[in-house]
């Protein structure tokens, strides 16, 4: 036994990181590369202060540190730092000056399928095309960078501050992403973790396509065209994320199917809180949908929801849902909160007392005539709404909340941006 233990002591110092050697790398013209030269697996390599104009490429295992005051400059042609190998941890730089080639994906660290489990923390990535692309590198950590794309495009034909595509197990995590174009692209890639992340002046937060098994949580999205959308994707968990004054909608389900929901804050987008298309089978839970043109819009043939638990604050229409049906909005007793409820709650249980109906066939007649607007203050409008309250079998199908909640609980998301980002 004594000799075994002596043989396991013996192998653990041959692979143990004592073993690896630190360069302190000086600040000349090619010393990356020429250290790099120099090193062998395991190795730490130190920038010293100041600009290193070059390209770098690491293709086995190896810490590239730039401690905090180093910048690695391409020069405007290619990516900064391109990772082909295993074990590579990229730390502490700042990088800058790709080329601006989509066709290449010109970035500034790429990622590549043959690079296992890199690391990539604490950068500053500054006015790269794209800020870093996991491009089929598995379980790649992605970690406390800052990321500032473009400004000097028309949005759409910038690139993305983090783009993902066939990178099983990535995480995207504690991230600033600012410019570009969107700040998480995911493209055909499953087992993704994206959380803790901050995304303002941006098309998209997080554009999500074909990327199943996944989370996306606890994030914040500032001032942004769009803050997440899940597209043609299942089994996404979509919690705790925050949309302020997002333009166009906050959360959009695209083709999304079998997916949670749950205990996101989106106030102030100027179409949609939420908008689902074609989206079947989901579970909207505990959200907080204020200020916005319309709180939830369901179309093309979006069905078997489950709705509950949310609150509908101050929205212009809380619901828009054209149907001839009636689709059931609570569950077990409890339904959702909805601050143009003017229900009594006599028994003191916390439920309303009648059920709430969003829409009525004043509501219908509106999404498909404007133009009737103008006749919103009209005598015949006020009496063929009073109709429909006092006698509810005049109302032409689409949502009943049977037990609607008399009064909201914002979620633990709300804390995230107490001033209004």
């Amino acid at each position: 036994m004594h000799w075994l233990l002596t043989l396991f002591s013996l192998l653990f110092l041959a692979v143990s990181p004592a073993t690896a050697k630190v360069w302190d790398v000086p600040n000349t013209a090619g010393a990356i590369a020429t250290t790099l030269a120099q090193a062998a697996d395991g190795d730490t390599l130190r920038l010293s202060p100041g600009t290193y104009f070059e390209t770098v490429v690491l293709d086995r295992p190896m810490i590239l540190d730039g401690l905090g005051h180093a910048v690695i400059d391409a020069g405007g042609s290619g990516s900064v730092i391109t990772v082909t190998g295993d074990g590579v941890t990229v730390q502490n730089l700042t990088l800058q000056g790709s080329g601006s080639s989509h066709d290449t994906i010109d970035s500034g660290i790429q990622l590549k399928k043959t690079a296992h489990a890199p690391q990539i923390l604490n950068n500053v990535v500054l006015g790269n095309l794209y800020g870093i692309d996991i491009h089929g590198a598995k379980e790649a950590l992605v970690q406390g960078n800052r990321i500032e794309g473009r400004q000097d495009r028309h949005m759409n034909i910038r690139g993305n501050g983090v783009y993902v595509w066939n990178a099983p197990g990535a995480i995207v995590d504690n991230n600033d992403i600012r410019w570009g174009r969107d700040g998480i692209f995911v493209n055909s890639s499953k087992n993704n973790t994206f959380t803790n992340n901050l995304f303002r002046d941006l098309r998209f937060a997080v554009h999500y396509m074909y990327a199943d098994n996944s989370i996306v949580a606890d994030n914040v999205s500032i001032g942004n065209d769009l803050g997440y959308a899940v597209m043609f994707t299942t089994n996404v968990q979509v919690t705790g994320n925050v949309s302020i004054d997002d333009r166009e909608h906050g959360v959009m389900m695209n083709y999304a199917n079998k997916s949670e929901i749950r205990g996101n804050y989106v106030r102030g987008a100027k179409e949609k809180c939420s908008f689902l298309y074609n989206s079947n089978r989901n579970t909207f839970a505990d959200n907080w949908f204020e200020g916005c043109g319309i709180g939830i819009h369901f179309t093309a043939g979006s069905q078997d929801n489950r709705i509950l638990g949310n609150a509908f604050v101050g929205n212009r229409t809380q619901v828009k849902l054209v149907s001839t049906d009636w689709h059931e909005w609570s569950e077990d007793g409890r339904g959702n909160y909805w601050s143009d409820n003017a229900s009594f709650d006599v028994d003191g249980d916390g439920i309303g007392d009648q059920p709430y109906r969003p829409n009525d066939s004043m509501d219908h007649v509106l999404w498909t005539q404007p133009a009737a607007k103008l006749l919103l203050g009209s005598p015949a409008v006020q009496l063929v709404r009073w109709s429909q309250s006092a006698f509810p079998a005049l109302l032409p199908g689409g949502v009943v909340d049977s037990h609607p909640i008399m009064k909201p609980v914002k979620p633990d998301a709300s804390r995230k941006v107490p001033h209004d980002g």
